[in-house]
């Protein structure tokens, strides 16, 4: 039971990279910038955590799912998987919206062309 959190954010990330693979939205449309970008805003989100977890505002829960192993105190090691899982979602969706609205805005231009 004690890893069925960080079982769930592997399935759900691996899901996400499937809709990306099929796509084409990011690591698949140009993986040397998907993976700058990635890093970055993982790093990003580390630096955050680590600066609410010295101002003692971040704390670990207890939870019968996770893990337990920590990676520095009150950092479990399930919040680097979660905070790939956010950056490459969030740009999955990114990307996908800018495809979707750009179809969109050449459909809508095609039919006020059209006579």
């Amino acid at each position: 039971m004690g890893f069925l959190y960080l079982s769930s954010l592997l399935v759900a990330l691996g899901c996400m990279l499937l809709l990306d693979r099929r796509f084409r939205l990011f690591f698949w449309r140009d993986a040397v910038s998907a993976s700058v970008v990635t890093a970055a805003g993982v790093l990003f989100f580390l630096a955050w955590d680590a600066a609410g977890i010295a101002a003692g505002i971040f704390f670990r829960g207890e939870s019968a799912v996770a893990t337990g192993l920590l990676l520095a105190p009150e950092l479990p090691i399930e919040e680097p998987v979660f905070l790939l899982f956010l950056v490459v979602c969030t740009m999955i969706v990114y990307t996908g919206a800018v495809r979707i609205l750009k179809a969109r805005g050449r459909r809508r231009d095609d039919s006020e062309e059209a006579p």
